[in-house]
């Protein structure tokens, strides 16, 4: 059995690592400069390098960084390969799995925002967060996929849990941009709020172009929240105990799309008024929560029912 959850955790790690060094291959080859990201990431771990200006990937920093961060993802796979087998024999533990990912994720989002304003700028800083997401989703389906009975026992049909996150994800998104897109009118300046944010976080150049490109990468990140969020709502139906994994999962989503703010684009505090910004999140998120409840409506039932015995 342990064997099994070793290696196991090594495949997972090892497929994590791998989506995580594609993805960067690609996006440097694209911005014209090869192994960049694994090479300034090598002179920051080993040489403490805090400033990316004039530096140059070397060998000995990519091969570095690439077997540090290999190793990384491996211990982590064989931790929530350890959480999964526990998970099997019950159920209500994965709420542990749950916490491990979303404390991955908090964890590299800290990391990021370590680097410095340079190297950050150097690096871009949502593809760094977009290559950890990838990973984690590339892990949870290797993990899913060798825990066929625990996914049925946990979430019953993935169609329709697709289906119904994707919907979530994109009325979020919907609230999000109506609410800016009003707020923009009442300033005169219609679509200012995607305009600014493609060209700044997307490096955009044409209007239009930024426009297009932040409202799909908007949508899509949104779409992926909401899957998640309905496979928990659907484990929470069949094991009560997932709503604090729930919950979790959209305190961790305030508290990284803040703290992403804050450290990644603060001058987007400059541009816009901060309360806008976290109005329309909260607005995202009780239009996701208010069409999830409308589909489960026995569970927010007897939730409502539970903490009525308890007051």
């Amino acid at each position: 059995m342990q064997r099994s959850i070793l290696k196991e955790g090594v495949v997972a790690g090892l497929i994590g690592a791998a989506v995580v060094a594609v993805w960067f291959l690609l996006f440097d080859i694209w911005r014209g400069q090869p192994f960049l990201t694994p090479g300034l990431l090598g002179a920051a771990v080993f040489q403490g390098v805090t400033n990316p200006i004039g530096l140059r990937p070397t060998v000995g920093n990519v091969l570095g960084y690439t077997i540090i961060h290999g190793l990384a993802f491996i211990a982590f796979g064989v931790v929530a390969a350890s959480l999964m087998a526990v998970s099997e024999r019950e159920p209500t533990l994965f709420v542990a799995f749950v916490i491990l990912f979303a404390s991955f994720e908090v964890f590299v989002f800290g990391i990021v925002g370590a680097l410095g304003k340079s190297m950050l700028g150097a690096l871009v800083w949502w593809a760094i967060l977009g290559g950890n997401l990838l990973a984690s989703l590339a892990m949870l389906w290797y993990f899913f996929r060798a825990h066929r009975a625990l996914s049925r026992t946990l979430i019953g049909s993935w169609g329709s849990v697709f289906r119904e996150g994707v919907v979530a994800g994109l009325l979020g998104a919907a609230a999000v941009a109506l609410w800016f897109l009003a707020i923009d009118w009442i300033q005169g300046e219609p679509l200012r709020t995607p305009r600014l944010l493609g060209t700044g976080i997307l490096r955009q150049t044409d209007s239009l172009a930024a426009i297009a490109s932040y409202t799909v990468v908007h949508g899509i990140a949104f779409a992926l929240f909401g899957i998640v969020g309905a496979a928990l709502i659907a484990g929470a139906e069949r094991q009560p105990l997932f709503v604090f994994a729930l919950v979790i999962f959209f305190t961790a989503f305030e508290v990284l799309f803040i703290g992403g703010v804050l450290i990644a684009a603060k001058w987007v505090l400059d541009e816009l008024a901060g309360w806008t910004v976290l109005l329309g999140n909260l607005l995202a998120t009780g239009a996701m929560l208010a069409y999830f409840i409308r589909g489960h409506r026995a569970l927010a039932r007897r939730l409502t029912t539970a903490w009525a015995e308890d007051d």
